[in-house]
């Protein structure tokens, strides 16, 4: 049982970082691979969930309305063990990939909860084929009214539901399926090498070196990343096409329209919000991307620009070094200029070794928050090497680990959000650090070079992660018509490219493989357009704030909102701020955001 909640930064670096960084601290899960207690969690479990098939296969419709409530909390304590395994052995792999007990630890922690889930599959698959009538009387009863938000997003995947054999199969399939590819996409980029001006680099080093001052290390770095990713080329596209079809069998027997529609349903949000927001991208890259890469090269004062030109530092940037602990202090003073209730909700993760921080060889690229389990807590990974960008990561993650403790009394079931609403609290948690940055910024030069740095990171996750889902739509839709030759998949990446970023760029050869690196595409298709719901969403937002006259009154209902969890959608979520994800001119709204700082710089 692959958990698929942790929320990944769109990109992370990695490099060597000034000061002392810490690595987490996992021992509130388990104290070691060899602790005692994961073997006994492992049989208790697998015997609990026996005896609840036992006692509940085939009679839910039987049940009362209390006792149906008593059945599903014993359910979610099931999976809620099953979680904690799972993560911890997640976590374990992230942090060093390339052990190769830790990979055989994972695969076998992922193969016996599998395993174990298969007893309790029936659950979900009997309580859909509930009637509408029968449920609606059982949920009378107020114990099994708390679940009726469950309930109602289980039942959102009625219409897609297979028989029960067909089901099981597929989930005990999942551990050589897509999971076993993951895990061989996770160790080939985890032990990749890039050799960078006869430097021998992980992945994240190389591709932090993208942004060097020095255009000729930045040269040197493209270009090498594309030759390591050449020499994987076969086998990342084999992983590509693999997952597509895998994907493409999976959403016709369940009869998904399209490659997308899965993700929507999971993200509980309507097609036609997604396309809104999509299209508002897609319409804006004239004034925003193309728009602001064409300033960036007269800034550097270059005709054309390279793909590694697209996060080259502009002119008079120094981005001086930040210590671990000025970024420690950044965050919780411009989280507790807000709330100190939510600077004390993630003080902890600082005190008790909550964060891996520390690059190394061998440790998962990028960033993540992981909420593991309700009964413990969440813990964040970074790559931090003391830039600006990394106190952004920082602020990023920390907004996911405050959603993810404030929503965890809400239990197992219904702590979690979707991905769309799942990037609110990050992307606010930046929004609150980078005004804090700005607004103690003295200096006018150092301020406009802020702001430039601003805008570079709203299009990377508005107009670059758009971009990131139009190539993965377009691959999973071609797909379905055959295997995709490398040189056409290279095609379809360079396309996008080139439409999002403007004819500023030029794109030499290399750049074509750069697809390959995405671990988005691989473990959680189309994940990447939660990026844009989430920063257009934040923009929005925040300009309620600013203009709020009862401050306060804001934060306490943006409080309330990530207590919620997954207990609301996105419409009850956003009513009580006066916004509608559903109008279009809602997407806008965000994006004129972005376009007012390329205003200002442009002047």
């Amino acid at each position: 049982m692959i958990d698929t909640k942790m929320a990944r930064h769109p990109e992370g670096l990695a490099g060597d970082a000034p000061g002392t960084l810490p690595d987490w601290d996992l021992r509130d899960l388990y104290d070691s691979p060899e602790d005692p207690r994961i073997e006994a969690d492992l049989v208790a479990t697998q015997r609990r969930a026996e005896a609840f098939a036992g006692q509940y296969a085939g009679k839910l419709d039987a049940l009362s309305g209390a006792a149906l409530a008593v059945a599903l909390r014993a359910y979610e304590a099931l999976q809620e063990a099953m979680g904690k395994l799972s993560s911890y052995a997640q976590l374990l792999f992230a942090a060093d990939s390339s052990n190769p007990a830790k990979g055989k630890f994972y695969q076998t922690i992922s193969e016996r909860v599998t395993a174990i889930s298969t007893h309790t599959l029936f659950f979900t698959l009997e309580l859909n084929r509930l009637g509408d009538g029968a449920l609606a009387e059982k949920l009378r009863d107020p114990a099994l009214a708390h679940y009726a938000p469950w309930l109602r997003d289980l039942r959102v995947f009625l219409p897609h539901q297979l028989s029960d054999e067909v089901e099981k199969l597929l989930l005990e399939k999942d551990v050589t399926g897509h999971a076993a590819w993951s895990r061989l996409f996770d160790e080939t980029t985890a032990a990749l090498r890039v050799n960078v001006g006869g430097e021998e680099l992980t992945l994240s080093a190389a591709l932090n070196k993208l942004s060097a001052p020095e255009r000729a290390v930045r040269e040197a770095a493209g270009k090498a990343v594309g030759a390591a990713m050449a020499r994987h080329e076969k086998l990342f596209s084999l992983v590509t096409n693999t997952l597509a079809k895998d994907k493409q069998i999976d959403d016709e027997w369940r009869h998904y329209p399209a490659p997308t529609s899965f993700r929507n349903r999971a993200n509980m949000v309507e097609d036609e919000v997604v396309q809104a927001l999509v299209s508002a991208v897609k319409s804006s890259y004239g004034r925003l991307s193309h728009r602001y890469y064409a300033l960036k090269a007269k800034w550097l004062g270059l005709e054309k620009l390279e793909h590694w030109d697209r996060n080259a530092p502009l002119p008079g940037d120094a981005d001086r070094a930040i210590s671990w602990a000025q970024a420690k202090a950044l965050v919780l003073d411009a989280y507790g200029a807000f709330s100190p209730e939510l600077a004390a909700t993630i003080q902890p993760f600082f005190d008790k070794n909550w964060i891996d921080a520390a690059p190394r060889e061998g440790k998962s690229g990028g960033a993540f928050a992981h909420p593991t389990v309700p009964s413990a807590h969440p813990y964040v990974l970074m790559n931090y090497h003391g830039r600006t960008r990394d106190v952004m990561t920082l602020a990023h993650e920390l907004g996911h680990g405050a959603h993810q403790c404030l929503a965890a009394p809400r239990g197992y079931l219904m702590s979690g959000t979707p991905l769309t609403l799942a990037e609110t609290a990050s992307v606010f948690g930046e929004m609150l650090t980078f005004r804090a940055l700005l607004n103690a910024e003295t200096d006018p030069a150092r301020r406009r070079i802020m702001l430039a740095g601003k805008v570079e990171d709203m299009l990377n996750t508005v107009v670059r992660q758009i971009a990131f889902y139009e190539f993965e739509r377009q691959v999973h839709e071609e797909r379905r018509h055959g295997e995709l030759l490398p040189e056409r998949i290279g095609e379809i990446w360079l396309g996008v490219q080139r439409e999002s970023l403007g004819p500023v760029f030029n794109f030499t050869e290399e750049y074509r493989l750069f697809w390959a690196y995405v671990p988005h595409f691989i473990h959680t298709p189309f994940y990447v357009y939660a990026y844009a719901f989430g920063d257009c969403l934040v923009n929005a937002l925040y300009a309620v704030y600013q203009e709020s006259a009862d401050k306060p009154g804001f934060v306490a209902k943006y409080r309330e909102m990530l207590a919620a969890g997954g207990t609301k959608r996105h419409q009850e979520l956003l009513a009580p701020f006066g916004l509608n994800a559903a109008d279009p001119q809602f997407w806008t709204k965000g994006l004129d955001v972005i376009s007012s700082f390329i205003d200002e710089l442009a002047v």
